[in-house]
């Protein structure tokens, strides 16, 4: 019927065929892109998203009826998924539960996942093979309420002195929010407590040397508001962030996007969106594509945070909340 919108869209992907539903519906109100678009921007950085996501468990956050309504947390693989569609098992000790989760393996499956809604892709830091065995640590630097980005650049600047000295590579992206994020890749030698307690170690060395930039104040009502919280709680097991060319769920549709050391001065990550990224990653490619051949050993981290548990500067039970 003239007018109507097609009720559905069919997309090539690697050998599938994945059928997006409702593709002209609005779910980023800022500039009118639709769940089409996004299918689209996650075809455009397929090698990306899949780097970031491949083999691990990963949260899906659905928005049904576009970013501006209700956010689903989606442990649990939605029903009616393709065969093809892999999952791995997590148990949740605490509550006698379990969950099969979404894990990527090819780029089909993340495009399903786009149909189901899924706008934010929030995998674990471990993989299939042992998820009780990290092989990234991830350091997140997150604003205060009163903390200017330019903050968060001077700070990023220090973890990256800190990684230099450690011998480690470290691959920054933007969050997708005012914060950064910079994953680490590691030896799957530690469990989620061994690598916190070293991302701890590491967040209090970067606050020594970053002066009054950096507040690890357990209890975020305590912090002074215009500082960077290194937020080491991320490595808590069953804790996610938004995996590198994942969208975030805002009316802009900015993406947490892989950048380049020397763009750290620079950046505005309220730049970078499924209308800005393809284009830049058409140029530049996956800029962490080189991730799984840095692997660094926790050895040293965790001798540092072997002395300040002596000191008694242990971090606070992971089962506390800021």
């Amino acid at each position: 019927m003239a007018g109507k919108s097609a009720p559905y869209e069919e997309l090539e992907v690697g050998g599938r065929v994945v059928r997006i539903s409702n593709p002209d519906r609005v779910y980023f109100p800022a500039r009118g892109e639709t769940k089409i678009d996004l299918a689209r921007y996650y075809l455009s950085v397929g090698d990306g998203i899949v780097r970031g996501l491949r083999e691990r468990p990963c949260m899906m956050h659905r928005f049904p009826d576009g970013v501006s309504g209700e956010k689903v947390h989606q442990k649990r693989l939605p029903r009616g998924a393709p065969p093809w569609v892999e999952t791995v098992r997590v148990d949740f000790p605490r509550y006698g539960r379990h969950a099969y989760e979404l894990c990527v393996t090819e780029l089909a499956s993340v495009i399903w996942a786009t149909q189901m809604s899924c706008v934010e892709f929030h995998p674990w830091n471990s993989r299939r093979a042992d998820t009780e065995k990290p092989d990234e640590w991830r350091i997140d630097l997150d604003p205060m309420p009163n903390c200017a980005f330019d903050r968060v650049r001077q700070v990023a600047g220090v973890a990256k002195e800190v990684l230099d000295e450690l011998g480690a590579t470290g691959w920054p992206k933007t969050s997708g929010g005012k914060g950064l994020h910079i994953y680490v890749r590691i030896e799957p030698r530690w469990g989620f407590a061994d690598v916190r307690r070293a991302a701890h170690a590491f967040a209090r060395e970067v606050e020594r040397r970053a002066d009054d930039l950096v507040d690890l104040t357990w209890w975020r009502k305590e912090r002074d508001p215009a500082t960077v919280f290194v937020d080491y709680n991320q490595n808590t097991r069953d804790h996610t962030i938004r995996s590198a060319y994942s969208v975030i769920g805002v009316p802009e549709a900015r993406v947490s996007t892989p950048i380049r050391w020397a763009e750290l001065a620079d950046v505005d990550p309220r730049e970078l969106t499924i209308a800005t990224v393809p284009k830049r990653y058409a140029e530049l490619g996956d800029l962490h594509a080189g991730i799984d051949d840095a692997v660094y050993s926790l050895d040293e981290l965790l001798e540092w945070a072997d002395r300040d548990e002596r000191e008694g500067q242990a971090p606070p039970d992971e089962d506390e909340t800021g």
